[in-house]
């Protein structure tokens, strides 16, 4: 029975994988490719390179001959590489965008601008992109962008916050590659790591109106009192670094889809506990707080569950926080599945999974990371008996060495998506 709900808990988590799989959602929601024009084809993000890859596979089955008008690149996380031939596939960095980011981003926008009005520019977006397509301001370097990442990513701003600030530090976000595109037809097709779906957060909106503006930019910065070169604070009040807005004729003709998403990640899922002979409970894609704490929240709720007779499965979505005070080695779904191990130790009815879609848990670790961990009635103690006490690690951040110790990480590999993160807490009151 444990190896059948561990073997389930896997399921569960490569079938949430699975339904934000370029390979599952992108052919069926290409355009045509373009009578007489060029098809250039844009991927950025975790899952860019794949879904350039799936593209180009596509088009290139259904007319052979399309290969001497297709062009395009790819630009994609270190290790989330694909093979995207005959197109350019670049890898750079994240979640801090280096020269490698810069270069792919001078790339794209150069054969935007020399598209005319026959061809057809496909960008392909997932999260991640935000880092990947980094082209500085005017007056800006790479390292005035790395500073303005680090200060966001430590301030505690939102993903919005942070997203409104990069636009306006970019001449590639904020609708600006739709601009240097202009008078081809854009289409847009994007997997969604953003709470709410929203277009501009998506890759910071590329090829979007942005409704925000510069003011609400200088406003992230006074509020996080973020401490910004002198140069950056410049661009913020120069009208020339604003996005632009809807109503602008350079989107008109163009046209913007997502192709998956958290919730479609969560159904499916879902589907397959249901099948199993487990009640879904689906909590959402929007599951926030700090990591340990969900852990022994849900652990909480499967007693409930458990105890009132339901065989069920807590599924979820969304990005838990961890507060680093430690030094140890880590991220959310990790935390998180040892903060639930902890709280259903020794009780066998219940057993649980974490894991980023994305394949690694965590912003600024290796491609070769964990993506999350599995968890049962017996992992703390075999834990404790492999020389590891959950209580030090939990207080060092350091779920990673716990979990190798016992053999119980997630570890896929790079995914080459990215939906956010996915949690499921299986409940069998009969065991």
């Amino acid at each position: 029975m444990a190896d059948a709900r561990r073997a389930l808990a896997f399921a569960l988590y490569d079938a949430a994988v699975a339904a934000a799989s370029p390979a599952n959602c992108v052919p069926a929601n290409l355009p045509p490719a373009p009578a007489t024009g060029r098809l250039i084809l844009f991927g950025a993000g975790k899952g860019g390179a794949e879904m350039v890859r799936v593209a180009v596979r596509h088009y290139l089955a259904a007319d052979p001959e399309l290969r001497g008008r297709l062009g395009g690149v790819a630009v994609t996380r270190y290790g989330y590489g694909a093979d995207t031939n005959p197109l350019t596939c670049r890898e750079a960095g994240h979640p801090l965008p280096d020269e490698a980011s810069v270069a792919a981003s001078g790339e794209m926008l150069a054969l935007a601008k020399a598209a005319t009005a026959d061809d057809l520019v496909v960008v392909l977006l997932s999260g991640g992109a935000s880092a990947n397509l980094t082209f500085p301001a005017p007056g800006l370097t790479l390292a005035d962008k790395q500073a303005v990442s680090r200060a966001l990513l430590r301030s505690g701003a939102d993903i919005n916050e942070i997203n409104t600030v990069r636009r306006h530090l970019s001449q590639i976000k904020g609708g600006k590659l739709a601009a240097a595109a202009f008078p081809a037809r854009v289409v847009t097709l994007a997997i969604s790591d953003v709470p709410g779906d929203a277009p501009a957060a998506i890759g910071s909106g590329p090829t979007v109106p942005d409704p925000s503006t510069l003011a609400d930019a200088r406003a992230v910065v006074e509020r996080h009192r973020l401490a910004l070169p002198e140069q950056v604070l410049a661009a913020l009040r120069d009208p020339a670094n604003e996005t632009l807005k809807p109503g602008d004729p350079v989107f008109e003709g163009s046209s913007y889809r997502i192709i998956a998403t958290a919730r479609d990640s969560l159904a499916a899922a879902a589907k397959v506990a249901a099948d199993a002979g487990y009640e879904p409970i689906v909590l959402g894609d929007r599951v926030t707080g700090e990591a340990r704490e969900l852990g022994a929240a849900h652990a909480a709720m499967a007693r409930e569950l458990a105890a009132a007779g339901r065989r069920a499965a807590i599924i979820s979505g969304g990005e838990c926080t961890v507060t680093v005070v430690g030094n140890g080695k880590g991220g959310p779904n990790q935390e998180y599945a040892l903060g639930l191990a902890v709280a259903i130790e020794g009780d066998r009815r219940i057993v649980g999974i974490a894991g980023d879609t994305d394949g690694t848990d965590g912003g600024a670790g290796l491609a070769t990371d964990p993506a999350g961990a599995f968890v049962d009635a017996t992992s703390a103690a075999r834990a404790r008996a492999a020389g590891r006490d959950p209580a030090k690690h939990l207080a060092n951040n350091d779920s990673t060495a716990l979990f190798d110790a016992i053999g119980d990480l997630v570890n896929p590999g790079p995914t080459r998506t990215n939906v956010s993160d996915f949690r499921a807490v299986l409940v069998d009151p009969a065991v």
